[in-house]
């Protein structure tokens, strides 16, 4: 069945979701021979920077979905659509509009596409009831809504653009550097205090080793949720607002010459940085899809550290990155059923790894990144569609 597609989230390539949608129409109708509508808010300064001729390609695409998103507002009770719809939701199944509440619904199938952390979901069963499916990010968030009765749910993981995100040579830009990459926004789950911790520990025995993050995000106020690891030292918002990464790693003792955050890049600029890393760390405590920085990092041929816990299991079931096998409960304001806090011995020992054994760390490195080439964004598309074909009414 050739039928159209409607997410109700942004195009952007500043944030996952973003980069979620701009994929969605870009190989929507390459694998489904229909359109794809963005019926979502569209801010052009998150496509800053693309290339002429992919903003050629997604011209005639954003236009019609600017059209599609002012005809469905102005209607006050919008007819199911024809074709397929996606709403995006996360803790406690909130986001977009549910269809008891009004939220657009398709004839073929209205499916909820979910990332969340928080295990908490009180009304699971409920909300599934409104969905012909909901698609997970990751297998860990499919176990869950399992576990709370949710039958109606399946996995589909995110995407890579393996024409940005593939490895290639170096230019060398750090020359005689050992260069460690960490990347997502400050938050909690994402354990850039741990990076911070086992980093400091590591640049003490390897002067050549430098830290670079890419830790900026449009919601500064989530990076104080780091604050409070006896460990380091808490994270200051400065006068305007903002994050200075470089100021909390210089207060968690990291020297000025061992660290660097390149502030906020779009995505298709990331793979060049990416692929002058000696390894990218993510001890995350927890992830609701995949980590797509992760992905990105490993699609490059980069070396990857990742804690065993959450939707990273899904990247660790590759055999393409390191483990960290050691992982603590954490303890927190929301549901933490399956979360990890690595821990920081045995982060250390990692970094030393692949500082020590370059030939293991490139072995691994060569077989994660095959395994992302295989989860282009082509391909899971494609999947997404076989999926919501299956669940057509």
């Amino acid at each position: 069945m050739k039928a159209p597609l409607y997410f109700d989230w942004g195009v952007s390539m500043l944030f996952g979701w973003g980069v979620y949608g701009l994929n969605l129409l870009r190989h929507w109708p390459r694998v489904s021979g229909a359109p794809g509508y963005c019926i979502g808010q569209i801010q052009l300064d998150g496509l800053a920077g693309i290339d002429p001729l992919t903003a050629r390609g997604l011209m005639m695409p954003l236009v019609e979905s600017d059209q599609m998103r002012i005809t469905l507002q102005n209607q006050e009770n919008p007819a199911p659509l024809d074709g397929f719809v996606l709403h995006a939701l996360g803790n406690h199944m909130l986001g977009s509009k549910w269809p008891r509440d009004g939220g657009i619904t398709g004839r073929g199938a209205t499916a909820g596409v979910i990332f969340f952390e928080d295990t908490n979901i009180p009304n699971a069963v409920d909300i599934s009831k409104d969905y012909s499916v909901i698609l997970a990010g990751c297998t860990w968030c499919e176990d869950i809504l399992r576990s709370k009765g949710v039958d109606n749910v399946a996995t589909v993981i995110q995407g890579i653009d393996p024409s940005l995100f593939h490895p290639a040579p170096r230019a060398d830009l750090l020359p005689g550097r050992f260069a460690v990459f960490s990347g997502g926004k400050l938050e909690h789950r994402k354990a850039q205090d741990l990076v911070l911790v086992a980093f400091r520990a590591f640049a003490q025995r390897h002067p050549e080793a430098i830290l670079v993050t890419a830790w900026h995000s449009p919601w500064p106020i989530a990076a104080l949720s780091l604050n409070g690891n006896s460990a380091a030292t808490d994270i200051q918002l400065t006068e305007d607002g903002n994050i200075s990464p470089a100021a909390w790693a210089e207060a968690n003792g990291i020297p000025k010459d061992q660290f660097m955050d390149i502030g906020t890049l779009p995505n298709h600029q990331m793979a060049r940085v990416l692929r002058e890393m000696d390894v990218a760390l993510f001890p995350n405590r927890c992830e609701g899809g995949t980590n797509l920085v992760a992905m990105e990092a490993m699609a490059c041929g980069v070396p990857t550290i990742l804690s065993d816990n959450t939707g990273h299991k899904d990247l660790l079931a590759t055999n393409g990155a390191f483990k960290l096998e050691r992982q603590g409960p954490v303890i927190a304001d929301k549901g933490t059923e399956g979360w990890g806090e690595s821990d920081i011995e045995e982060i250390v020992e990692a970094l030393e790894k692949a500082w020590s054994d370059r030939a293991e760390a490139k072995r691994r490195a060569a077989i994660g990144a095959a395994a992302m080439l295989e989860w282009s964004w082509h391909n899971q598309i494609g999947k997404l569609h076989d999926t919501l074909q299956r669940f057509s009414s």
